[in-house]
């Protein structure tokens, strides 16, 4: 880096500020927590200090800088919430097919009643172990041993399929 540009990182942020903003707003980005801003301002001051006088005008370089890094960032975190959504469509398929009547007199024929009860509370009315176990008036430890027991007469695999 060159004598001549010599800036601490307050100085660094300050200017970038509505230039970060710019770029979020056009990009049409999401950023509630401003996590973007952080995460920016951190590759702008490393920027700042590879940054090589020859190579160009700074106000351009952190220009590329941060539309480059935020649209990475917004691609990995569309990618992400894809693979959520994926997931969660999985996941509403699996309660719908407790739903089904054949299926559900197949499970319930191999369990006990509390256990059909714990299955039904899980899958059915998304119920959290201690509320579970506060209407059937029972300890957490209970409803967690329940849980192990359906894992073992169903198996593994039908019990993952299931959840």
């Amino acid at each position: 880096m060159n004598k001549e540009l010599e800036f601490s990182y307050e100085e660094i942020f300050e200017q970038n500020v509505r230039r970060t903003h710019y770029y979020i707003c056009k990009l049409n980005m999401e950023d509630p927590h401003r996590g973007f801003y952080q995460i920016d301002f951190y590759r702008l001051w490393n920027a700042y200090r590879t940054y090589r006088l020859d190579k160009g005008i700074l106000s351009t370089y952190f220009n590329y800088t941060i539309r480059k890094n935020l649209l990475r960032d917004n691609m990995k975190n569309q990618h992400y919430a894809a693979i959520v959504n994926r997931e969660m469509e999985a996941l509403k398929m699996h309660i719908k097919r407790i739903d089904n009547p054949f299926l559900r007199k197949l499970i319930q024929a191999e369990l006990t009643e509390i256990q059909w009860k714990w299955l039904d509370y899980c899958l059915r009315e998304k119920m959290p172990v201690k509320k579970i176990a506060e209407l059937e008036n029972v300890s957490i430890g209970t409803v967690e041993q329940w849980e192990s027991q359906v894992r073992g007469k169903l198996g593994e695999k039908i019990f993952r399929q299931l959840f």
